[in-house]
């Protein structure tokens, strides 16, 4: 896929979830995708391994959250298959509390298909792994 095909699979996997349909959102990832959430300061700080675990996350993401809506800054490929994007989320809890929070993924890309999301504080963070990647240390 490569280039803008890889960014635009980012795009509609992201739209997907903020509509809550999880299916859609892994439509593309594969079978054995990893989902490295272990940085985040909210819910569920761990590693997701496969689908299945990786539905299951996100079913319950989107169980605590009434509303999610994602906004992708600046999403590149930084590397063949590598993309990063910071991200800002504005998500309103079940008790209408409304509030933002702002990271940054790394995305690896095979053949069209998402092999893993990893979760950064800041898009810095994000670029340095990334670059880590394309050296050759996937």
């Amino acid at each position: 896929m490569g280039g803008d095909g890889n960014v635009e699979l980012v795009r509609r996997a992201a739209e997907a979830l903020d509509r809550g349909d999880v299916e859609a959102t892994l439509e593309d990832w594969a079978d054995d995708a990893v989902l490295d959430w272990s940085r985040s300061h909210g819910l569920d700080a761990r590693i997701f391994r496969g689908k299945d675990e990786i539905r299951r996350f996100m079913i319950r993401f989107r169980e605590v959250f009434s509303g999610i809506d994602t906004e992708l800054i600046d999403p590149i490929e930084v590397d063949d298959g590598v993309v990063v994007v910071e991200n800002l989320a504005h998500v309103r809890g079940r008790d209408g509390i409304a509030t933002q929070a702002r990271s940054a993924w790394v995305i690896t890309i095979e053949d069209g298909v998402q092999t893993s999301l990893t979760l950064y504080q800041t898009k810095r963070d994000a670029l340095e792994a990334a670059e880590a990647l394309g050296r050759g240390t996937r």
